[in-house]
């Protein structure tokens, strides 16, 4: 297979990979709303604040994967006279938001289990939260299992960001069940409130992780070392290529954007150059699906020249 049909296959993979990240919202948004009523009812039955911790989050889990719903819509988006460089970027902000919510049920969670572990509550109907929280871990799961195949072919932030809200409430669910089996059994009323503050303290870290993979891609952040070196071995092992200097690299959304100054033999024709150029840009979209390649020819030794005139 040549690089111009890998090249298309590869393409072939990101429309592919475009209609997954589709489908993962949808089933996102489907579980929530599921989780939302089943966990509704349960709390209204058992008045348990680990259940109310679990429904809170699914509320926010549900309002999230609107938002990532929206978010992955427009990202795909092609780019357009006013966003040359794509829609990609909006992944990051509902990531963004999806931080802001879970931040702030964590802190409403924290408050309601301060204040039943001063004033405990027994619970009631535990049968019915102890079905609905076995029920919510195997549907979750199942989501979790899609949603890390989708990852894996799309790479996509927001997707990755609400993967993590649903892998969360597998822990989640998990301990809202052992309080639910263990507080009755050991007639310890205070499990159930730790529980719920512990719970919150896991959204919390959550957020900030959101927020900060969020972060990398509004300001533009290098891609991994493995990936600019991996990057500079593909230009640096075309024989014409001297050398390469300038190489900056950044996501926004699925979409790589690569930039760098290859530095050719001075006396070559401004034809060759253009040719070297095109196949080594070929190359690094071939190993990097969707990027978005710049390259810039010097001829051998201007980046001294550079460095000199900026000195100056």
């Amino acid at each position: 297979m040549t690089a111009a049909d890998n090249l298309q296959s590869k393409g072939k993979e990101a429309a592919n990979s475009a209609n997954l990240m589709r489908m993962a919202t949808y089933a996102s948004v489907s579980v929530a709303s599921i989780l939302i009523i089943a966990k509704l009812v349960a709390w209204s039955l058992t008045g348990s604040v680990a259940m109310l911790s679990t429904l809170v989050d699914s509320l926010l889990d549900g309002l999230a994967s609107v938002i990532t719903l929206i978010a992955v819509r427009h990202s795909l988006t092609p780019a357009d006279r006013e966003h040359r460089f794509g829609h990609g970027k909006a992944e990051a902000l509902a990531a963004m938001a999806q931080s802001a919510f879970v931040a702030g049920s964590a802190v409403i969670v924290i408050f309601h289990a301060g204040t039943r572990l001063f004033q405990p509550l027994p619970l009631a109907a535990t049968e019915v939260g102890i079905a609905v929280m076995v029920g919510s871990i195997a549907l979750t799961l199942a989501l979790v299992f899609f949603q890390s195949y989708v990852v894996k072919k799309s790479n996509s932030l927001a997707i990755t960001a609400d993967s993590l809200h649903y892998k969360g409430d597998l822990l989640i669910n998990l301990a809202v069940l052992a309080a639910l089996v263990l507080g009755p059994m050991l007639d310890a009323p205070f499990i159930d409130p730790l529980t719920g503050a512990a719970v919150a303290v896991y959204l919390l870290f959550g957020a900030w992780r959101i927020l900060g993979k969020a972060l990398d891609m509004l300001m533009d952040r290098e891609l991994p070392e493995e990936d600019r070196q991996r990057i500079r071995e593909i230009a640096n092992r075309h024989k014409d290529v001297c050398s390469l200097h300038e190489l900056r690299t950044r996501r926004s959304g699925s979409d790589v954007f690569i930039q760098m100054h290859l530095e050719l033999d001075g006396d070559m024709s401004l034809m060759d150059a253009h040719v070297i150029s095109d196949q080594v840009e070929l190359e690094i979209r071939t190993a990097f699906s969707g990027a978005e390649v710049l390259i810039h020819q010097d001829p051998e030794g201007l980046e001294e020249a550079h460095a000199q005139a900026k000195l100056a």
